[in-house]
């Protein structure tokens, strides 16, 4: 019987994968892929994902879940960020060291088709689930996580950042994430790390594609004017020489010439002036 692929339909994409689990014995292996399902059952359901409302396909190392696009984005991050960074820890207190666990995540969204095969399980189809799962894969977000203590790291996609991050949600804090751009089989991606960067820098959450933070300078000014370019509005002043004090007035408009000499008084430049006592040095 030839089963006929389903139209592709708009789904979150959950990917997780266990650090280094191909170093343990069977054992562990078995152990941690246990706990796994747990940690993602107990997240899901905390979020109000029913069982109708997801698909999980087990990866051995990991898991695909893909969750209905009626569950709201915000409220997976926020289990994301701090539900299963809480169930990690309380599971490592009480694991051997040779069976701790620590994760790498991604959150994305997209198209996904089902294309099943008679006799065999899974069978996702789907460019956008391609490129989340390159992201996994990324070496950034490997990194990241190899160095941090944390036992999790938790990387979105562009549009996930875009529509849902980026506006600051009940949970969720923009200036947390910063993008990095990485490069997977012959694909540049965009990939918004939570988390400080690697080099302890700051990155404006505004610095990617996410806003204009690469044409602002600090706390969101404008950056100087080069120098000589021609002023577009307010005052400009060019003074020579000697020592200039203004006081109890304001100054406007383009004064030059003034030099080795001491100006007192109230001075107001402008449509109107009132000039002050100038003495020669």
């Amino acid at each position: 019987m030839t089963l006929i692929p389903t139209e592709p339909v708009n789904r979150t994409i959950l990917l997780l994968d266990i650090e280094d689990f191909s170093r343990r014995d069977d054992v562990v292996q078995a152990c941690l892929r246990r706990e796994l399902h747990n940690v993602v059952e107990d997240t899901l359901a905390a979020a109000g994902v029913e069982r109708n409302m997801q698909y999980r396909e087990d990866r051995g190392d990991g898991l695909i879940v893909l969750i209905s696009a009626d569950i709201p984005k915000t409220v997976l991050l926020r289990g994301l960020l701090t539900d299963i960074p809480d169930a990690l820890c309380q599971y490592n207190r009480l694991a051997s060291s040779s069976a701790q666990m620590r994760l790498r995540m991604v959150l994305a969204a997209g198209e996904v088709s089902f294309d099943p095969k008679q006799g065999t399980v899974g069978g996702l189809v789907g460019h956008d689930l391609n490129q989340s799962c390159r992201l996994l894969d990324a070496d950034a977000l490997r990194e990241a996580l190899a160095q941090r203590e944390a036992d999790c790291v938790l990387g979105v996609s562009s549009p996930v950042y875009e529509g849902v991050v980026r506006h600051g949600h009940r949970g969720l804090r923009p200036e947390e994430f910063h993008h990095a751009a990485v490069s997977v089989k012959k694909d540049r991606l965009d990939l918004w790390l939570h988390g400080s960067p690697p080099d302890g820098t700051t990155t404006p959450a505004s610095a990617g594609r996410g806003g204009g933070g690469a044409h602002e300078g600090a706390a969101g000014q404008s950056p100087a004017a080069p120098v000589g370019a021609p002023a577009s509005s307010g005052a400009a002043f060019a003074f020579n020489g000697g020592t200039v004090s203004v006081g109890g007035s304001q100054v406007n408009g383009g004064q030059t010439g003034v030099s080795g000499g001491h100006v007192t008084g109230d001075v107001i430049m402008g449509t109107v002036r009132h000039e002050g006592r100038s003495e020669q040095a």
